[in-house]
């Protein structure tokens, strides 16, 4: 209920902008400001990512392979914060930026094909099990992914519980694991609303207002619909759904 309740109030603040501009296209910029404070007010740590320049990235890097969606600083992992002042003068300073959360601390996203997570989502339904804060990402030239926010298992208070594994990867190894990736400890993910290149956008389904699940209860419904949805790809396309080689 605090995490409702917080979200609500963000929701509720005047939207002229995230330094109380009320200029062309203040409307749009105050409301994205209030969606990612709401994000921060409920728990979701933030840190500026780059955004898109055309159909390419704001950063230096020459040929960027994830264009608008990495962080702008090495230091992200310790940048990111829930500090509602730190956040609002990010988006002052650097209104244009994406932004990153990072999981692992309060939480964890379980990153799927978006077809893959309606399939997902229409069987828990079905279940009766309560799903968490959802997000859809859709990029040109790369396939729609859904993101399903959920507990962290990343910190663990005994250590030794911790684990990594190949579903614990980073945005940067998307081609080498098309499907069903854990992002916990040490990753992180595009915070809804982001802008990327082309007509490409990170959006809410389900919003962040809602509790975080128990990442294993998700899990079954989601590798399923990723073997099925690897499954018909091999069909479709004839080739290995899985990559056997580093």
């Amino acid at each position: 209920m605090e995490r409702k309740g917080r979200f609500s109030q963000w929701l509720r603040r005047p939207r002229g902008g995230a330094g109380g501009d009320s200029g062309p296209g203040a409307g749009a910029a105050g409301a994205r400001a209030d969606l990612l404070l709401a994000a921060a007010a409920a728990g979701f740590p933030l840190a500026p990512a780059a955004h898109p320049d055309g159909y390419g990235c704001s950063c230096d890097r020459i040929g960027c392979p994830t264009p608008a969606r990495h962080p702008i600083s090495f230091a992200w992992q310790t940048q990111a914060t829930t500090d509602a002042e730190k956040v609002g003068q990010w988006l002052n300073n650097q209104p244009e930026a994406n932004f990153i959360t990072a999981t692992g601390i309060t939480h964890d996203v379980l990153d799927v094909p978006a077809d893959a997570g309606r399939q997902a989502l229409e069987r828990l339904g079905e279940a009766g099990v309560e799903v968490g804060p959802v997000a859809t990402t859709s990029a040109d030239l790369h396939e729609s992914r859904m993101l399903f926010f959920t507990a962290t298992r990343g910190t663990p208070e005994d250590e030794d519980e911790w684990w990594p594994c190949e579903l614990d990867c980073h945005p940067e190894t998307m081609d080498e694991h098309p499907l069903l990736r854990w992002h916990c400890r040490g990753s992180y993910v595009l915070m809804p609303p982001a802008r990327l290149p082309g007509e490409g956008h990170v959006a809410w389904l389900l919003g962040p207002e809602r509790p975080l699940p128990d990442p294993l209860t998700l899990l079954e419904a989601l590798t399923d619909a990723c073997a099925q949805y690897a499954g018909d790809r091999q069909e479709q396309h004839g080739t290995a759904a899985w990559p056997m080689g580093r």
